[in-house]
């Protein structure tokens, strides 16, 4: 006869990824409620009975260990799939409730704050969290349960809401090109100095697309705050892929123009994702649904119809190049702000 063994406590697996989520046992004690001891015994008990250590501790910091990480994704799916089971007989009745963690970048203006606090006067019993950063976090690990996310490549294992599109295109000043003269192919853009920003928040830019394929640039200026790469671009330090909406007003004044129009281009992928689940939470599913709704306000974004929710295949997301010819003779006329690109 095959003996059963008692699965792990839920107790045991909430201190262990609170911990981890936390970077602290202290923390997670009083997220928990519990006192610190306690949540050092469960994690100790935990490590005893799986025979493996999961934590490397220090007085001041934590860090998972090889077995740790795997397990911390089992523990993290058996806890959603709790939390599901829970939210799926609440779901009946009329108030929705629970906490809800958010990232969203940190380029929104007040139509995103006007619709946040809407729906958390909509839904007093939720406790929510809104966390701004241009790092792209990892929902399972880091604890979230939505992220806004803008770009061309999203992770396997979440569902994406596609919100809209919006072009990126290259520009510089006009002095910065009277300088160093104005690129007419890819082959010129290795003489010129370029400003990156950091892949998924994270990561310096290595790669630009040119005419649909991607080709290799030298940095000269690195930041993960977009504005901060218009404003360089403004004053002369160079050459900056960017979003169309961000630059209209600098081209259509003369500060900015477009470089390599048609062949130096790109599109991002405005979308709110989610961890892919059997059931979605009350409360995940109606702030998603408060965002696709709050998207049609956003006039800057190419909005198509919404997108049915499918998780993502991790493939890029490229824009078709376009048949237009790169400028030969001068820059291309700026355009009236908020024109379509």
């Amino acid at each position: 006869m095959i003996q059963m063994v008692d699965p792990v406590e839920t107790s045991a697996l909430l201190a262990f990824t609170r911990a981890v989520e936390a970077k602290s046992l202290s923390r997670a004690a009083a997220e928990l409620g519990v006192p610190r001891a306690t949540v050092s015994r469960r994690l100790q008990r935990l490590e005893e009975r799986l025979g493996t250590r999961l934590l490397q501790r220090t007085t001041r910091s934590l860090a998972l260990t090889p077995a740790g990480d795997t397990f911390y994704r089992h523990a993290r799916a058996v806890l959603d799939a709790v939390q599901s089971a829970e939210a799926s007989v609440r779901s009946t009745g009329p108030t929705i409730s629970g906490d809800l963690r958010v990232s969203v970048p940190p380029l929104l203006d007040a139509r995103f704050f006007a619709m946040v606090t809407a729906f958390a006067k909509a839904h007093p019993a939720v406790r929510l969290s809104v966390h701004f950063s241009s790092r792209h976090v990892d929902l399972r690990r880091d604890g979230y349960d939505v992220a806004l996310r803008a770009g061309t490549v999203l992770e396997p294992g979440l569902v994406a809401r596609t919100l809209g599109r919006t072009p990126i295109i290259a520009v510089a000043s006009p002095e910065y090109l009277a300088a160093h003269g104005t690129p007419r192919g890819r082959k010129d853009l290795a003489r010129h100095r370029c400003l990156l920003g950091f892949t998924r928040g994270e990561l310096p830019q290595t790669h630009w697309p040119v005419g649909g394929a991607q080709v290799h640039v030298e940095g000269a200026f690195f930041t993960n705050e977009i504005r901060l790469l218009a404003d360089a671009a403004e004053r002369g330090l160079g050459i900056a892929l960017l979003p169309r909406t961000l630059v209209d007003d600098a081209l259509a004044r003369g500060a900015l123009v477009q470089v390599l129009p048609g062949v130096l281009e790109d599109e991002s992928r405005i979308a709110i994702v989610y961890p892919e689940r059997t059931l979605v939470p009350p409360q995940v599913r109606a702030f998603v649904d408060a965002v696709i709704a709050w998207a049609p306000s956003m006039p800057e974004l190419s909005h198509a119809k919404p997108s049915h929710a499918k998780p993502s295949r991790a493939k890029p997301s490229r824009a078709k190049p376009s048949r237009a010819k790169p400028s030969r003779a001068k820059p291309a006329k700026p355009r009236r702000p908020g024109a379509k690109a």
